[in-house]
């Protein structure tokens, strides 16, 4: 029988540091994202850590920040990597295809921070590559997202206030409608850690 990996994205102190973080839809991440491995863990199935940085932009994903780190409460164990890119997918810049080639692997269910950014482009080129994806929801996170004309520069009050901005559980069901049979197989937490069968 094939092993399958748990990808775990970008679940870093990074996103900690912006004042949205208030705003999270998934408060309580690490306790989710712990969850799927530890089970994952006991299946025998390959953890991989991802973080993601943008070296030498002085923002909070510059390692130099000190904030590429994973999140208070997540410990990777010997034999788990952990893979630092620098795209919105986790293939392109590391070396994730050949972690998981070697390992023989075919399965992957992801989970992380931000669901319809990093977790979902992961999703979407994971399956492209040939392997079946598994996108746990309520173990991703997401916030507010502004409608792509407010500035740039927008204060978390604007973004807010702004009739089209997007709430996180917005993002998240849109996310969910573009993927299900199409990229992935949208699972819980739940389904995944044997809490509740899959598709109850």
């Amino acid at each position: 029988m094939n092993r399958a990996a748990l990808v775990v994205i970008d679940v870093q102190q990074s996103f900690r540091q912006r004042p949205i973080w208030a705003y999270a839809s998934q408060p309580d991440i690490v306790g989710h994202v712990n969850r799927l491995v530890d089970a994952a863990r006991r299946r025998g199935d390959l953890v991989v850590w991802v973080l993601h940085a943008e070296p030498g932009t002085g923002s909070v994903f510059d390692p130099a920040s000190g904030h590429v780190r994973l999140i208070d409460g997540l410990e990777p164990v010997a034999g788990e990597p952990t893979l630092v890119k620098t795209s919105h997918n986790a293939f392109t810049t590391t070396n994730l295809q050949q972690v998981l080639t070697l390992a023989g692997i075919r399965d992957i269910a992801v989970c992380g921070i931000r669901t319809e950014q990093c977790v979902e482009t992961t999703t979407r080129v994971g399956c492209d590559l040939g392997y079946e994806m598994t996108f746990v929801t309520d173990a991703t996170v997401t916030f507010p997202t502004p409608h792509r004309d407010l500035p740039a520069d927008a204060s978390l009050e604007q973004i807010l206030a702004d009739p089209r901005t997007l709430s996180a559980e917005e993002m998240t069901a849109r996310t969910e409608y573009a993927l299900a049979g199409r990229f992935a197989t949208i699972r819980t937490v739940a389904e995944l850690t044997g809490a509740v069968p899959a598709g109850v």
